[in-house]
């Protein structure tokens, strides 16, 4: 049997409009990110990974990486590494309780790899090709943590509603411009969350992390099919940020706490903006300046 290309659906786009919007799905067009964070990935985080006694600072840690910093909207396992090799251990309750945090250099290795696909698919494929009893006894550890944090998403979130003026936005957009979903969300997810609350209609793809990074994403859908300057990527994180700028697209952010005034300017203003060729230059500047500001590169404890 010969496997399918996930992303083939993004290669094969064809434009029906002459502008492309991507909009990012967790934190930008859905209230989504906190309780995720806080209800899903969290819990089983401390579990997992045996970090009881500094539970405390590993909720700080969680809500800085994921929420409150500049790797705000990353995928989950570079953040869990930044939060066990570089937050978690420099918290002052973690040196204060002496603790010492648990190691995971084969996962490590897997997630500095860039040839790995950072998904469960991605870590199935790698648990297949490990070298040794102990590479896959970790990974395979680290696949049951991630696979309970899905089924956790699942059970927990539900009916949180896309932002205001998101609906308006998509249903404003739509006779002028192709939108796609571009978010490092699992597919089955974001399909689900995206068809409850009936704006799937609106999007021509949802692409999830199945498909691919988010560069990859913008790359397959736009690359050599749209004029310069008649592509944007809407987000929430610098993820997204980094990739409307490889992309050579232009960026629109949703500002972390702020997502409802975010909204309303694009519908009321930016998109008007980007369609009229007045968007790129001072304008977009000035909003990316404005959402820059919102996330700290360092928690409270190293600066």
């Amino acid at each position: 049997m010969v496997d399918t290309d996930p992303a083939q659906v993004l290669k094969d786009f064809k434009p029906k409009h002459k502008f492309f919007v991507g909009i990012d799905s967790d934190g930008c067009a859905f209230d989504t990110m906190g309780i995720k964070q806080r209800e899903c990935f969290c819990p089983w985080m401390i579990s997992y990974f045996k970090l009881q006694p500094v539970a405390q600072a590993a909720r700080e840690c969680k809500d800085f990486a994921d929420l409150f910093s500049k790797t705000r909207g990353a995928n989950r396992h570079k953040t869990l590494k930044r939060i066990m090799a570089d937050l978690l251990p420099t918290h002052p309750m973690t040196k204060a309780m002496n603790f010492e945090i648990p190691k995971f250099p084969y996962y490590f290795a897997w997630i500095d790899d860039p040839k790995s696909v950072l998904s469960n698919d991605g870590l199935a494929q790698a648990i297949e090709n490990a070298k040794s009893p102990e590479e896959k006894k970790e990974l395979e550890y680290i696949y049951e943590w991630s696979e309970k944090v899905n089924w956790m998403v699942g059970a927990i979130v539900e009916g949180m509603p896309p932002f205001p003026f998101v609906r308006e936005t998509l249903q404003k957009i739509q006779s002028s411009a192709d939108v796609v979903v571009v978010s490092a969300t699992p597919d089955e997810a974001l399909k689900r969350e995206w068809a409850e609350h009936d704006i799937a209609q609106y999007a021509a793809i949802i692409a999830g992390q199945e498909m691919g990074t988010k560069i990859k994403h913008l790359e397959y859908a736009t690359k050599g099919k749209y004029e310069k300057d008649h592509v944007i990527m809407i987000g929430d994180a610098p993820g997204d940020m980094k990739a409307a700028k490889a992309n050579n697209a232009l960026f629109y952010p949703i500002n972390p706490g702020n997502e409802i005034q975010s909204w309303k300017r694009f519908h009321d203003e930016a998109f008007d903006r980007f369609i009229k060729g007045t968007y790129a230059g001072a304008y977009e500047k000035k909003v990316i300046e404005e959402f820059d500001s919102y996330l700290p590169e360092l928690p409270p404890w190293q600066k």
